[in-house]
């Protein structure tokens, strides 16, 4: 039993070595492992994209309730950009596994495609088989928290929550006449100024992490920035 485990391991490792060294049988696999790298960014883009609809369908939907009647607290908004921040906060975990995928894509691209229709191109990453063999042993993510936060909340939350606020701002002072604003913002022992200010402060710190001066390291060259790195390397983790 254990001669023919060994001889079996030692067929695996022969298969795969022949498939590496071999640039016909390499060039057959690349495009299923191609195709199945980009059928994985679809889906979980696919999967960010429903986080993005539910979003704005639950702003679609508190704005009609809360503007439907006067008589509506103005703190539902707030309830809002309470499930805003957490529908955020799952985007982001999601846009990180996306992003894995989509480098991936992105890489094999570069290196491979770009080369294929332009043979006198200059391979950006010499050694891209072998980055692609170690992430694929070692997966990691390929940008971070930080700069996924910034990117969601750049181009999709921030409006949303101007959304939420602009609409949180008119209830309290364009929609409840025949009160003080200070008294229609107050919240269950809370004043009314007390919860403006948290609320302002809320709002800068989106502004600082939409726009948070960070590099970037996100793989690609769209909207005119600079590519970041394929991924972390052990020496830039020290």
């Amino acid at each position: 039993m254990d001669d023919t485990s060994d001889r079996l391991e030692t067929q695996d490792e022969e298969v795969a070595a022949d498939a590496g060294t071999d640039p016909e049988t390499f060039l057959s696999l690349l495009p299923h492992f191609y195709r199945g790298s980009v059928s994985q960014a679809v889906s979980a883009q696919d999967r960010l994209d429903r986080t993005t609809d539910w979003a704005i369908t639950l702003i679609a939907a508190l704005l009609s309730v809360v503007f439907a009647s006067e008589d509506m607290p103005a703190y539902l908004l707030l309830i809002g950009l309470i499930l805003l921040a957490m529908f955020l906060f799952f985007e982001v975990r999601r846009y990180r596994f996306y992003d894995v995928w989509r480098s991936r894509v992105r890489f094999v691209q570069e290196n491979t495609f770009a080369n294929a229709f332009d043979p006198a191109g200059i391979e950006h990453h010499p050694n891209w088989r072998e980055e692609i063999a170690d992430d694929l042993r070692q997966p990691t993510f390929k940008v971070s928290y930080l700069e996924a936060l910034s990117r969601r909340v750049r181009r999709v939350y921030a409006l949303l929550f101007i959304v939420v606020g602009v609409a949180w701002v008119s209830k309290i002072t364009l929609f409840t006449p025949e009160a003080q604003w200070t008294e229609a913002a107050e919240l269950p022992g809370i004043p009314g100024l007390a919860v403006a200010t948290v609320i302002a402060l809320f709002y800068i710190a989106v502004l600082l992490v939409a726009f948070w001066p960070g590099k970037r390291e996100a793989k690609g060259e769209i909207h005119d920035v600079e590519p970041g790195q394929w991924k972390e390397t052990d020496d830039e983790r020290q």
